[in-house]
């Protein structure tokens, strides 16, 4: 079992997202890719790679999508199946999606790979894949997880900072130096930047679906319903301002493939 499928095998993906935190996530990503999906569903292709337990997938599905999922863990996908029949799923690595046609898809939901996958090489794979199954003009939403907020989160909020510096896992500018061994790789706007120009890709909008919400997790829980409301609504607002970009959990570069 590698270190991804006994991850995810502890870590309750399918709950993340129901959680007041997680639905902040969920709520302004979706926000977004119905930004882009057409009013007639007829013939519209939507695939989402690393799919997880199909949050995504099975919400675009029940509204008479035709989706098509491809996730990398076995116990993900299985919970993923028994949601929805209608979600064509495939077990699968976004950095070989050779059973998957050429143009076929006019949006993809890229949310997890970039997450693992260590270096530029190893992300290009994945990319060139996810634009090949992609139609000519089509729509890639390719999400990150940020630098500085692990910075602050794991390393000075859990007082690792001194060991981590002293080990070169941070360096002199504070940015994450990943390795093998470590199951994320974190990102600053710089990094997706260079990544987009390696891809040739083009970009229509970049955006932060969770902002400060996994800080507040505890205040989050605590508020009332309105109170909630209104914040899921603050950051849909603001989710595309520059000034925060970087400074929630995950970032979500919205794509085109250049016909």
């Amino acid at each position: 079992m590698t270190p991804i499928e006994k991850y995810y095998n502890k870590h309750k993906e399918d709950h993340r997202l129901t959680t007041r935190h997680g639905m902040v996530e969920y709520l302004v990503s979706m926000k977004y890719i119905h930004d882009f999906l057409p009013p007639g569903k007829e013939g519209f292709k939507i695939a989402d790679i690393g799919a997880g337990t199909g949050r995504y997938s099975v919400a675009l599905a029940n509204e008479g999508y035709d989706v098509t999922a491809v996730e990398l863990v076995k116990h993900n996908l299985d919970i993923l199946e028994s949601k929805h029949a209608k979600v064509k799923c495939w077990p699968g690595d976004a950095r070989d999606l050779s059973f998957l046609q050429d143009n076929t898809f006019d949006l993809t939901v890229f949310f997890g790979p970039l997450y693992h996958l260590h270096g530029d090489a190893e992300r290009l794979k994945a990319f060139n894949e996810v634009k090949r199954i992609t139609k000519p003009g089509g729509t890639i939403l390719a999400a990150y997880v940020m630098n500085d907020y692990s910075v602050v989160t794991y390393c000075f909020r859990e007082e690792r900072i001194n060991g981590l510096i002293a080990t070169g896992h941070i360096d002199e500018s504070f940015h994450v130096q990943p390795s093998e061994e470590e199951l994320y790789e974190y990102v600053r706007l710089e990094d997706v930047d260079r990544l987009n120009r390696l891809a040739g890709l083009e970009r229509i909008k970049v955006f932060s679906p969770d902002g400060p919400s996994d800080y507040m997790r505890r205040e989050l829980n605590a508020m009332s319903e309105e109170s909630f409301g209104h914040f899921v609504e603050y950051q849909m607002r603001n989710a595309e301002r520059a000034e925060l970009l970087g400074a929630g959990s995950h970032l979500v570069d919205v794509l085109r493939v250049k016909k």
